[in-house]
């Protein structure tokens, strides 16, 4: 078949790459350069995690996805996904119901091997959290962050060596393109070229900070690995100092509304929100230097779901996007995903991310948000 996808984003390369895997002819059309700067799987980082609270959907995919980054690190040149392990503590007790605890409980009836902690363990094991400031919570092994700017440049030299056909083009109207199928993979673009997702798909901005610790030995790996601070409630997440002595710091809330690219400004507020729960949580990075700010887009759909669904009424035509600031990490298995539900191959996931316009009300599926982070 000749295939046409538009976007080379994780979404669109990973996808390429599955076909043109399955035989087909692919062709793959962004605005570029790839990684496109303002794309949402740009930037140093990534987390990678199999934490999903009590979804057993996400939970297995992840889990998949995790042997996936292990594969490709065997393969690639080196590393570009980095086990540190993830922690994700909580200002209060865990209770049922919460991320936290239903992640722990979920992740420890499937058998993995969590690391419960309490105030003094964590107070002991990591000395940049002020004591006292998260009290329970657990360490996972198993996850940690990919270089995901490097990741998406050697996805998509996988893909020209393996035929996809490459084209830094703008696509403006996809009835120009002569394809027996057509997928747009443009994130949250993608209501420009099909305005009738204008309801489903939401820009919503996220702002992420770039700090530079005057002590970057409190920030490695061993003691400060990717984590969630509370996350559901405070929003907050990040990740260990990386070999340019940079620590991230981003947050998984509710976000900015985003109309236009030019609107990607980090709002003074939110500095002064980011700043205020350092001094709070870390205090060593309170007023350590900001060396760059980005405001990263999401498509985020109305339940936080992906959108991987034909058309309704163009036959040739997929949407592959709503990542809702958490598709990344599934990378290694979003190609099959995609191809599978574009090709009408049965998929346990196919009701899960359908074509659903009825959706009116937030209800925020990524359990990492569900209590309305800000």
């Amino acid at each position: 078949m000749n295939i046409t996808i538009v976007g080379g984003g994780i979404f669109g390369v990973t996808a390429a790459l599955e076909l043109r895997r399955r035989g087909h002819g692919v062709s793959l059309f962004d605005d570029g350069p790839i990684p496109h700067p303002l794309a949402e799987s740009t930037d140093i980082s990534k987390v990678v995690r199999i934490d999903y609270g009590a979804d057993p959907d996400y939970t297995a995919l992840a889990e998949r996805s995790l042997d996936g980054w292990r594969r490709w690190n065997a393969r690639w040149r080196r590393p570009l996904f980095h086990e540190t392990g993830v922690t994700f503590l909580a200002r209060t007790p865990m209770q049922p119901g919460g991320f936290e605890h239903e992640s722990y409980a979920l992740l420890a009836r499937r058998g993995h091997a969590l690391e419960r902690m309490d105030a003094d363990a964590i107070a002991q094991r990591f000395p940049a959290y002020r004591p006292g400031a998260l009290v329970d919570g657990y360490f996972n092994r198993e996850g940690g962050w990919a270089e995901s700017r490097a990741v998406v440049v050697e996805l998509i030299s996988e893909a020209i060596a393996a035929g996809v056909a490459v084209g830094t083009t703008r696509v403006e109207d996809l009835e120009l393109l002569r394809a027996e199928l057509v997928i747009v993979c443009a994130g949250a673009w993608a209501p420009r070229l099909l305005p009738e997702l204008a309801t489903s798909i939401v820009p919503v901005g996220q702002p992420v900070f770039h700090l530079r610790p005057r002590d970057p030995s409190l920030y490695t790996a061993d003691r400060f690995p990717v984590f969630g601070a509370d996350i559901a409630t405070t929003g907050y997440y990040g990740f260990p100092v990386n070999a340019d002595g940079i620590v991230k710091i981003a947050n998984h809330g509710t976000g900015h509304p985003v109309t236009r690219d030019e609107q990607r400004v980090v709002p003074a507020a939110a500095e002064d929100e980011l700043r205020a729960f350092l001094a709070d949580v870390i205090p060593g990075l309170a007023d350590a230097p900001i060396v760059d700010r980005r405001l990263c887009v999401y498509a985020d759909t109305r339940d936080g779901h992906f959108w991987i669904a034909r058309h309704p009424h163009r036959t040739n035509l997929v949407v592959a996007t709503g990542g809702s600031g958490h598709a990344f990490k599934f990378a290694p298995e979003l190609g099959p995903l995609i191809a599978d539900l574009a090709l009408g191959v049965p998929h346990p996931l196919a009701g899960k991310f359908r074509w659903r316009p009825e959706l009116a009300e937030q209800t925020r599926g990524d359990a990492a948000r569900a209590g309305g982070a800000a």
